[in-house]
């Protein structure tokens, strides 16, 4: 009997120290939490350097992955970018009813800031009337060279060369070229279509003023259009390996509210499709628009 109560008060000792040395220590000040680390800031990424050592290398094939160029604005999937009445909907134009899907629009979330281009009413009036006869009146359809920034996302890519002290945007569509100057030599001393580039770099963003275009570039398949006194102020920053980030801002007082903005990004080519292929799309235009002067015209 006194053995067995001996043995039940040593097993007691020993549950009792186990339980103690398992039971977790009351801290005798608590201490704050440790701080989860958050996402890292914009702009955190560190591009290799070019040429010069300095700056972000820049060099490369470069192409979106959007459908700005059909409309830069938010829109929804479409039978083709000209209609026309129909017994109960509207139906496709009849010069692009032939196409069937290949007309058609792709929808796509927009890349204007906010959703909406600030036209003012005639403005935007004009915008109904380009994009209700976008056959005859887009610039693109004839081959004309696209302007800025619409040329930066097209269907087609787009190369940077990039050295110690200059730079060239060579773009795949039309052969259409910019050179990008880091030393402003005043105003354009002519209108053109891609205008004048005058660049300078604020840390590892290049920046371009893009003045002096002609008034006869649109902005997009979908008729939004812009004065020959339109700004385009450019910024390129790279992002992340292959990925650099493009914003343009629009300044163009006779048809605009206000300034706005555009943003997307761009990707850059790897591998064997690194390279510019040639789209001299003038040839290609060629019979819609000189056919009519053929001595007998076809058809």
């Amino acid at each position: 009997m006194i053995r067995t109560m001996m043995a039940l008060a040593v097993a007691g000792a020993l549950v009792g120290g186990q339980a103690m040395a398992q039971a977790p220590a009351a801290p005798a000040k608590a201490k704050p939490a440790a701080a989860k680390a958050g996402p890292a800031k914009a702009g955190a990424y560190r591009a290799p350097r070019g040429p010069d050592g300095k700056h972000p290398d820049l060099n490369g094939v470069w192409q979106v992955m959007n459908t700005a160029n059909w409309n830069i604005e938010p829109h929804a999937a479409s039978a083709a970018l000209q209609m026309r009445p129909g017994p109960v909907v509207p139906v496709p134009a009849k010069e692009v009813l032939a196409l069937g899907a290949v007309g058609a629009v792709p929808a796509g979330l927009g890349v204007v800031e906010g959703g909406t281009i600030p036209y003012k009413p005639d403005a935007l009036k004009k915008r109904d009337e380009n994009k209700a006869d976008w056959i005859h009146r887009d610039p693109e359809i004839k081959c004309y060279l696209p302007g800025v920034p619409r040329a930066n996302y097209m269907s087609h890519p787009f190369q940077i060369f990039q050295s110690e002290s200059a730079m060239l945007f060579a773009y795949e569509y039309a052969g259409a070229v910019r050179n990008i100057m880091f030393k402003d030599p005043g105003p354009a001393p002519i209108d053109s279509w891609m205008g004048q580039s005058v660049a300078k770099w604020e840390g590892d963003t290049l920046v371009v003023t893009v003045t002096g275009m002609v008034d006869s570039s649109w902005l997009d398949r979908a008729g939004n259009w812009h004065t020959s006194d339109m700004k385009v102020v450019e910024r390129y920053t790279p992002t992340g390996p292959g990925v650099m980030r493009y914003e343009a801002e629009i300044t163009d007082p006779e048809i605009f509210t206000r300034p706005w903005k555009m943003s997307m990004n761009l990707y850059k080519h790897v591998g064997e499709d690194a390279r510019l292929q040639q789209f001299k799309c003038v040839e290609f235009v060629e019979e819609l628009m000189y056919g009519h002067l053929r001595k007998n015209p076809l058809p």
